[in-house]
């Protein structure tokens, strides 16, 4: 999801509940992953339908300096 008018904060609560429709559905995958970016900036959020909780990463990772860590995390979550 691409954050309107780099407002990180709001895009992350909007990702928050579009990551909330398809935990209730009731056959939820085991964990949802969701990132918001202003282009140049990712912060990555999951969500547990078990319990749910939807959690942050608490770092942030910018283009090009953090594009192995990105590539990762991106390539972690299709596996």
């Amino acid at each position: 999801m691409a954050a309107k008018r780099d407002d990180l904060t709001r895009g992350f609560t909007q990702l928050a509940v579009e990551m909330i429709a398809p935990a209730m559905l009731e056959e939820a995958p085991s964990r949802l992953y969701g990132a918001v970016t202003i282009g140049n900036l990712w912060i990555f959020g999951t969500l547990d339908p078990n319990n749910p909780i939807i959690t942050q990463d608490i770092g942030a990772y910018t283009l090009p300096d953090d594009l192995d860590d990105l590539v990762r995390i991106l390539v972690g979550i299709l596996e």
